[in-house]
């Protein structure tokens, strides 16, 4: 083992996320992780505090971005138009990240508490998206079912996008939300 590589937490997300794909979440254990990683158990502690910490690492980030987009739509844009500028400019940022999108998202979905997690995760977002709304004039309960109407969209269209479709995740996202239009006008 090297006495020292640079970007422990990233190998040992990069050797987490390897590991729970190859073996499955609860059949690999931190040492498992570590060992891949090329770190002892102690370095993995100094990073996470958990192996569930490795999927969920930068969830605080996760949600700042999003809130960040919304705030940076223009001011003139309805409350829908204002979530489809944020979930594009999301959305964009996964470009080149798809595999590591695909797996953890497979390891995720194929543990209950995981997936409970990362609804936990999208939740927060979209209590933040509400607050961003609310910030911009928009009342209640139009903030809130905007903000919620927006995560369901990001979260159907990546998993959609995460299972089997091949399109850039930006373009499925636009569809998703060309749905929600549909029927919203359809009133």
């Amino acid at each position: 083992m090297a006495r020292w590589e640079p970007d422990a937490p990233g190998r040992l997300q990069q050797a987490a996320l390897e590991l729970f794909a190859e073996r499955g979440f609860e059949q690999t254990t931190v040492e498992d992780i570590a060992v891949r990683a090329g770190v002892t158990k102690r370095t993995f502690f100094r990073h996470f505090p958990d192996k569930r910490e490795v999927l969920f690492a930068g969830s605080e980030e996760f949600r700042r971005f999003f809130v960040d987009a919304l705030a940076g739509a223009p001011a003139s844009a309805s409350p829908l138009e204002s979530v489809a500028a944020c979930l594009d400019e999301v959305s964009a940022a996964f470009h080149g990240r798809r595999e590591y999108s695909r797996i953890r998202h497979r390891v995720i979905a194929a543990n209950a508490e995981l997936y409970e997690r990362e609804l936990v995760k999208l939740a927060s977002v979209a209590t933040a998206l509400a607050e961003v709304l609310r910030a911009r004039g928009v009342d209640e309960p139009a903030a809130t079912v905007t903000a919620e109407t927006a995560v369901a969209v990001f979260r159907t269209a990546f998993e959609r996008w995460a299972d089997a479709d091949d399109r850039d995740l930006r373009a499925v996202v636009g569809e998703h939300l060309d749905v929600l239009r549909a029927v919203a006008a359809r009133g």
